[in-house]
């Protein structure tokens, strides 16, 4: 098997699971974000170049998820309803597609020597933790490999991001910067709208924000929690896109302060100062907490959200814990201020309920290529002076 850097043979890449700590979903409508890829859960794809050089022949291996022969109909109904209808091959599938137009409109010469793409990942189903992207973004950091063509960092976000949309999944760009980048980022999207191109290899229109990585070590201790098959997952239809499109000044204003979170929460990790109440604070916050701003709970309502997501976020409440979706729904991150006995406390309570707990562990930035890393550089730079 080839090594991290792919010179030669079989090449395989990790995207982690993603955990958005403050600023979600206001990501989508030109807000701020702080989030983190976590070591927890991954999806890894493998590209195995085609044995005869000259071969352009391109297959995309049937995953776990992609079944198609049940043994009856409950098993069927079983299967659909813990792991939806899709699997991952129809995102492999569109990722190769947005990859060769985005080549093919920016001049990238690809060679002919084909490959085969299989896939895994243990990054729970529905629970909010960015498993689509996940496996998007290390299909990409594989072909960027095969082909040796470099696309840049701050690039490879909105990418993965059309493939997405090209399937007709309604996403912003955080989960993509998280698992591109890696480690704790901020996300600042509210030049968005201004940087935003017409892309030739893209029907919508892409843009992107500027990105600042965050030191990990200066976040306190974090759980995830979810539900393994929530039977409630809160799959109701929410109106918000709409309402912000028609400019509903409730959606607006909502935005704009879950946004303010996210930008608090970053200067805080940056300072190093009252890191743990302010952090718990804006995580309450951002889901919507007694009488402060209602945030999320306000826009969406708790019949959108879910039963089990709500009751998630209020058992963890319960034991003093501060919480908040890590996504749209099925998992949430908690934070203990009290310490280790609150944590315990935590876990019995979930353990309790049949939720999972565990302590999330960052995924500090990888070791880059000498390409990869002058591409970072690059991408830093114009970051810094503003040139989005």
């Amino acid at each position: 098997m080839a090594s991290e850097t792919g010179d030669i043979g079989v090449i395989t890449r990790r995207a982690y699971a993603r955990v958005g700590l403050l600023g979600n979903p206001s990501d989508g409508y030109g807000g701020k974000c702080v989030s983190l890829a976590i070591e927890n859960y991954h999806a890894e794809v493998r590209l195995t170049p085609n044995q005869q050089p000259f071969s352009p022949r391109i297959c995309i291996e049937p995953g776990p998820h992609d079944v198609s022969n049940f043994d009856c109909l409950k098993s069927l109904a079983t299967r659909t309803k813990a792991h939806g209808y899709y699997g991952g091959v129809r995102l492999l599938r569109a990722l190769c597609y947005k990859f060769h137009e985005h080549c093919d409109a920016n001049g990238l010469t690809l060679h002919g020597r084909g490959f085969t793409l299989d896939y895994k990942t243990n990054i729970p189903k529905q629970t909010g933790m960015s498993g689509s992207s996940a496996l998007i973004v290390a299909a990409l950091n594989c072909l960027t490999t095969h082909y040796d063509v470099d696309i840049p960092l701050d690039d490879r976000p909105t990418l993965a991001l059309s493939a997405e949309r090209d399937l007709g999944i309604t996403a912003g760009l955080q989960d993509r910067v998280a698992q591109v980048y890696e480690g704790v980022v901020y996300m600042d999207f509210a030049e968005e709208a201004r940087s935003i191109r017409w892309s030739p290899y893209d029907r919508a229109r892409v843009g992107r924000g500027t990105y600042e990585r965050l030191d990990a070590a200066a976040l306190p201790p974090l759980y995830l929690v979810w539900c393994d098959n929530p039977s409630d997952s809160g799959k109701v239809h929410s109106d918000v896109r709409r309402r912000w499109d028609e400019g509903d000044a409730l959606v607006r204003e909502t935005m704009r302060e879950v946004a303010g979170y996210a930008e608090t929460g970053a200067d805080a990790l940056r300072r190093g100062v009252d890191v743990v109440e302010t952090l718990g604070a804006l995580m309450d916050a951002n889901f919507g907490a007694s009488s402060r701003a209602d945030a999320r709970r306000k826009m969406f309502g708790d019949a959108a959200l879910g039963a089990v997501n709500v009751d998630m976020i209020e058992t963890a409440r319960g034991v003093g814990a501060r919480a908040k979706f890590t996504g749209s729904g099925g998992a949430i991150v908690a934070m203990c201020p009290d310490g280790e006995e609150q944590a315990e406390r935590l876990k019995s309570a979930c353990a309790g309920k049949g939720y999972v707990v565990e302590r999330v562990v960052v995924r500090e930035p990888r070791a880059r290529s000498a390409r990869a890393r002058e591409s970072f550089e690059r991408a830093r730079e114009s970051f810094r002076v503003g040139n989005v």
